[in-house]
């Protein structure tokens, strides 16, 4: 083994590579070699062993005998009567009454991260500019203290609602142009002696620098914007580009109103959020706001800006080439350092936990895997040039087992797609659910039986990167993917076969589990029959001894434009699609939809599990 392959491994990077034909194939020698340049900032990351058994992440008093389920949604897709061009934290408090009604214990979001103010078009949930913060577009404007609407306003919010998709740029003007007048007008009358302007000085003083970087670099994008230049940093003059930096400093000295605005936005985000959760605890959702974890920042947010030294410098998060990308995937976004990730009281891992969790009766954890291993893809070059490379994965689950014990806090890992070895086991003997979708959970001899499915699991029918199940039936995603290009015309064929063979299989399933499929052949469903599949795709869910169900409101509603095509950019509307009915309208299906109906009888009824004892949840960590 030469020196540099001694270094590499110290490092934890791997020599190997999976290929599309799944075989492993040896990383590049300059790939491998610019991996290991953008981690040597600092010495190589400790890995831990657990002396015995793992630490265990919270579960609720209610897991040994009960099966519960929730609604998940797009916070930004919710339409209402009263909202702003899209779904606000005042739209879910109105979700989780209609959620608790149903028969509900939970709402699932997206991530909640904060954007680009600067850069509202750059809106995808999972690209933030800073995980550590909240977007303060969520908030309704409607309900802050001194808000004062006029026809002019008014007028314009309407024309945002009727919308069929998320305008963010004139979103992101009217609310931040709105919020800036209340902060303005209502200045003289702010006293130290106020009960909101004592929370806001907590909240800032507990935010420490963190909160203050976060706001300057909103109050420096925002100028930069302005002047013509990026939302993002790395396209900043120079100078800018530090944030110890002199020229950062007099920034913020001249511009400390506005650098408190920014803090303003996220106590104001913070505190309506804040009051959803606790809105869920009382009415008794057993779960309460089940929040999504980014697996990364962009390269060029807050994030990174204010703390670059916790981040890997020269590589970004992506994929190795497999059969649905036969080139790979870059994902562009920033990795903690393996070395900083753990480091420190509390570690950037902590922090962001605790961020999300101080809210939340549950929590998953986008791409799990990267509690072992991140593949990273080096700077000017090709996810072919890419390669994996180990975190401390001992003392990550520890820190998750806890936090979630602090806030009584359920833990989901997303354990989708290329997992290392055993990592699914090492996540379930630390009461890590794993994340089960119905079209994934296919074996040699078709799909999965209902009783099959782990307790420890969330599972459900279809999520933000997929078609709904009536989508799906009719190979809607297919056909997005050969019509955007994202496979050739003989990879798109084979799919619309085997999607065929997946419709036959699908329905023997339901019929095996009881379900009254008339026929197993898919070609003899008529199409006024798909939508009952859809409520059977439901009631074989819930029939599965799987802890958690969640049922996706675009499911409920049907919608025919999916949230989000995996690979596209410019060619489709991303994180955009608006529901195709309000909040308002949502209420008359409260105990009649079929999905809804099947959904709470099949959760109902009782399981026979091995008892366990712990305690229940609450939130006295939160504030």
């Amino acid at each position: 083994m030469s020196e540099e392959d001694s270094i590499a491994d110290r490092y934890g990077v791997e020599a190997k590579r999976p290929s599309p034909s799944g075989e492993d194939v040896p990383v590049p020698e300059i790939g491998r070699r610019k991996i290991l340049s953008a981690l040597k900032g600092l010495p190589p990351a400790r890995t831990p062993h657990f002396a015995s058994d793992p630490p265990k992440c919270f579960l609720p008093d209610f897991a040994s005998t009960d099966r519960v389920w929730g609604l998940s949604c797009q916070l930004y897709e919710l339409r209402s009567e009263r909202n702003w061009g899209m779904g606000d934290f005042a739209d879910l408090r109105s979700v989780i009454g209609l959620a608790k009604a149903w028969g509900a214990d939970f709402v699932g979001l997206n991530p909640l991260h904060a954007p680009f103010l600067a850069a509202p078009d750059r809106c995808s949930p999972y690209e933030p500019s800073n995980r550590g913060f909240l977007n303060p577009l969520y908030i309704a404007v409607d309900e802050v203290e001194g808000f004062t609407g006029s026809p002019e306003v008014q007028g314009e919010i309407e024309q945002l609602r009727l919308a069929p998709l998320v305008d963010y740029g004139r979103v992101a003007r009217v609310k931040l142009d709105n919020l800036r007048r209340v902060w303005r007008s209502s200045k003289h009358l702010r006293r130290e002696n106020s009960v909101a302007d004592r929370e806001f000085s907590t909240f800032r003083h507990d935010g420490g620098d963190a909160l203050r970087l976060h706001a300057l670099f909103e109050a420096i994008s925002e100028a930069q914007v302005v002047s013509g230049g990026e939302a993002g940093w790395h396209r900043w003059p120079e100078p800018y580009r530090d944030p110890k930096s002199k020229p950062v400093s007099r920034f913020a000295e001249e511009h400390e109103d506005e650098v408190a605005f920014h803090m303003w936005l996220q106590w104001l985000a913070h505190r309506q959020l804040l009051e959803a959760a606790d809105h869920a605890q009382k009415l008794g959702m057993r779960i309460g706001l089940y929040l999504d974890v980014a697996v990364g920042e962009a390269l060029d947010g807050s994030g990174t800006w204010s703390n670059r030294g916790i981040y890997v410098q020269g590589a970004s998060i992506g994929s190795p080439p497999d059969p649905m990308a036969a080139s790979g995937q870059d994902w562009r976004l920033a990795a903690f350092h393996p070395s900083a990730i753990a480091e420190g009281e509390p570690s950037p891992f902590e922090k962001l936990m605790s961020a999300v969790m101080r809210y939340a009766g549950a929590v998953r954890i986008d791409h799990a895997a990267a509690l072992r291993r991140l593949f990273l893809v080096p700077a000017e070059n090709g996810p072919e040039q890419g390669a994996y490379v180990a975190y401390p994965q001992p003392s990550l689950i520890a820190t998750l087992a806890a936090l979630s014990e602090r806030y009584r806090c359920v833990v989901i890992g997303e354990d989708l797609g290329n997992l290392p070895k055993g990592l699914q086991a090492e996540l379930a003997a630390a009461n890590i659910l794993s994340y089960r979708i119905i079209s994934y959970e296919q074996t040699r001899n078709g799909f999965r039986p209902a009783a099959d499915y782990p307790s420890l699991a969330l599972a459900c029918v279809s999520t933000h990167d997929h078609q709904t199940f009536v989508g799906w039936w009719k190979a809607a995603d297919v056909e997005m993917r050969i019509s955007h290009g994202l496979v050739s015309g003989d990879a798109g064929r084979q799919q619309m076969k085997d999607r065929k063979r997946e419709r036959r299989q699908v329905l023997r399933r339901f019929k095996a589990a009881g379900l009254p499929v008339a026929a197993t052949g898919e070609a003899t469903v008529r199409e006024n029959d798909i939508s009952a599949l859809a409520v059977m795709a439901h009631r074989f869910i819930a029939k599965t001894p799987s802890l958690l169900v969640a049922v996706r409101l675009a499911d409920v509603t049907d919608e025919k434009q999916p949230t989000n095509v995996p690979g596209t950019s410019d060619t489709y509307p991303n994180w955009k699609p608006r529901l195709s009915v309000t909040v308002e309208e949502l209420a008359d299906l409260a105990h009649t939809h079929p999905i809804i109906v099947a959904v709470g009888e099949e959760r109902r009824s009782p399981r026979a599990v091995q008892s366990t004892q712990v305690e229940g949840r609450h939130h006295s960590n939160r504030n």
